[in-house]
């Protein structure tokens, strides 16, 4: 009979041990879930700010060489003695380094 209770016992505490386990591993695969659906939505969110900071650069750059642009149109003289200062500027550094 002492080993009949003992077989129950046991059998009880493997079930309560493995009820435990099962509801560790459903905690854990919640709070992953978690964690993937949090990661994804900072991933979106990563994701337009580059587009928008890549777009916003984009514009930026287009909005530069429009103006460089108008101003060589207007003033050919001037931006040809800019170049030519900047080259010699450049060339100058060059030989020094």
């Amino acid at each position: 009979m002492e080993k009949t209770m003992s077989k129950f016992s046991d059998h009880a505490t493997t079930d309560r041990l493995s009820d435990s386990a099962h509801d560790s591993v459903d905690q854990i695969a919640n709070s992953a879930g978690k964690a993937e659906e949090r990661i994804r939505h900072e991933a979106a969110d990563a994701k337009a700010y580059a587009r928008d900071a890549g777009q916003k650069t984009k514009e930026r750059t287009d909005e530069a060489m429009n103006t460089v642009s108008v101003f060589v149109q207007d003033n050919p003289l001037i931006a040809l003695g800019l170049a030519f200062a900047a080259g010699t500027l450049l060339s100058t550094f060059k030989r020094r380094s």
